[in-house]
């Protein structure tokens, strides 16, 4: 049976411009893939449909989060950026809800396979989605040891979200482990998120929303992870890998056209596309160029 397979991508209005690079650059040079679908807060959508078209799709998170999960302007940043709030647990940042919504999107997708790229990635070489998929089972990412080898604080961050993870499945032990979960362009089962799901919700007797909101401690791959390794049981549905294919730019100062073209020359020749985290400041115009899409 061939797999039918979407891509999902988290945004906001200030990665809009990398968001648009995101897509032309999908657009060229992605296939494989049955519809990309960009999740955003309600009062960006009216920006982003600038970037639908026949295969690409703008969903408004109210749509996937529940009433009692709204977005508010932060005071600590005089409102430049957004806070979410919820009865049932701490004030929440974007990178905690662009979680919960790729979480949510892929337990209601008709698709398969689900695959999350984050809206600073930008495509660089042909790539095509079909590379996950593995004799009926589909790629898990998985690096044996890796937190181990992390430096402080997140070696201990890591650690936490695999605690969290495992609390929230009900697997008493180990209570943490330092399975290596997380990665940029990771494809994951559908059917596989939706049993995920459903444990959650046996094991917390409540929504599995209400759950994941109760605290700020958490991985969306490392939920899925350690569901995966430790509960599902079905090796049929994944062939394990650590073959990273995003080439990544985690923290650091400001990527100007010397630094873009030297970063572009570290691809390794599995690798098709390139991450440069928004944080950084790096200018699109200059990703633009230094990627081809001008």
């Amino acid at each position: 049976m061939t797999l039918q397979s979407a891509i999902v991508t988290s945004s906001y209005r200030g990665d809009f411009e990398r968001c648009r690079l995101l897509c032309e650059s999908m657009d060229q040079r992605v296939t494989g893939h049955r519809r990309h679908l960009i999740m955003v807060e309600g009062a960006d959508v009216a920006l982003f449909r600038q970037l639908a078209g026949p295969r690409r799709e703008i969903v408004d998170e109210r749509d996937l989060l529940p009433r009692w999960l709204r977005p508010f302007p932060d005071p600590l940043s005089l409102g430049r950026r957004r806070i979410w709030l919820t009865p049932k647990g701490p004030p929440l940042r974007g990178w905690h809800v662009q979680q919960l919504r790729r979480l949510a999107i892929s337990a209601l997708l008709d698709e398969e396979v689900v695959v999350s790229v984050d809206s600073d990635v930008v495509f660089l070489r042909p790539f095509d989605l079909g590379w996950f998929h593995r004799n009926g089972g589909v790629d898990f990412f998985r690096r044996p040891g890796a937190v181990a080898f992390l430096y402080e604080p997140a070696r201990s961050e890591h650690r936490a979200w695999s605690r969290r993870a495992g609390a929230m499945l009900g697997i008493d032990t180990p209570a943490t482990t330092d399975e290596g979960y997380i990665g940029t362009l990771l494809p994951w089962r559908t059917d596989t998120v939706r049993e995920m799901k459903a444990r959650m919700e046996t094991v917390g007797g409540r929504s599995w929303m209400s759950t994941l909101v109760g605290g700020r401690a958490l991985s969306e791959c490392t939920l899925y992870g350690r569901f995966v390794a430790e509960l599902e049981n079905r090796p049929d549905r994944h062939a394990p890998t650590d073959v990273e294919l995003c080439h990544m730019y985690w923290n650091g100062a400001a990527l100007d056209s010397e630094a873009l073209a030297d970063f572009s020359r570290g691809l390794a020749p599995h690798q098709v596309a390139a991450g440069i985290q928004s944080f950084t400041g790096t200018d699109p115009a200059l990703i633009r160029r230094a990627v081809g899409l001008t």
